[in-house]
């Protein structure tokens, strides 16, 4: 695993100032919320974006979650940095024990977000065919009540909120 110190010296991820803190909360607890939405809102008409929206929801919740948790902001290679970031904290056997919540449990949410990201980069780039289509939908519907659901209902226990 990467350590957040190298990730910070190779300027991939960097502390947030207490002025930016409050605005840079805000956003992503509202863009993650309007991805979710919008997965929902268009599984059927269009699943890929569904699909895409979804794990856009996860990405930007784990980025809320880093920067309350943490005061931490990824600032480049922002998907695989938040992953790495994500994993880092998650072996942290400390904070594993505030969690109230066994080790292998965060370690596969963290693998579930690198998962949804593989599965975004796939369905964005799909061919559009009616079959494809078809394909999709089902994949979108598996994707938003197998994968992004319950790891944004893990991510919003550990915010303290509720799901």
């Amino acid at each position: 695993m990467v350590k957040i110190e190298i990730l910070m010296q190779e300027g991939k991820v960097r502390r947030i100032g207490e002025l930016e803190l409050d605005r840079y909360l805000n956003f992503f607890e509202h863009s993650s919320q309007d991805n979710f939405n919008h997965s929902q809102a268009v599984m059927e008409a269009f699943p890929r974006w569904s699909i895409i929206s979804g794990y856009y929801a996860m990405h930007d919740r784990t980025k809320l979650f880093i920067a309350k948790q943490f005061r931490l902001k990824i600032e480049m290679e922002v998907h695989s940095t938040t992953i790495k970031v994500l994993q880092e904290v998650l072996q942290d056997k400390e904070l594993l024990n505030l969690m109230e919540k066994g080790y292998e449990e965060f370690i596969t949410m963290a693998n579930d977000l690198a998962e949804a990201k593989k599965e975004r980069v796939k369905s964005q780039y799909y061919t559009g065919t009616t079959f494809m289509e078809q394909e999709y939908r089902k994949r979108a519907q598996a994707f938003l009540s197998e994968i992004v659901q319950p790891f944004l209902a893990k991510l919003n226990f550990l915010l303290g909120e509720k799901s």
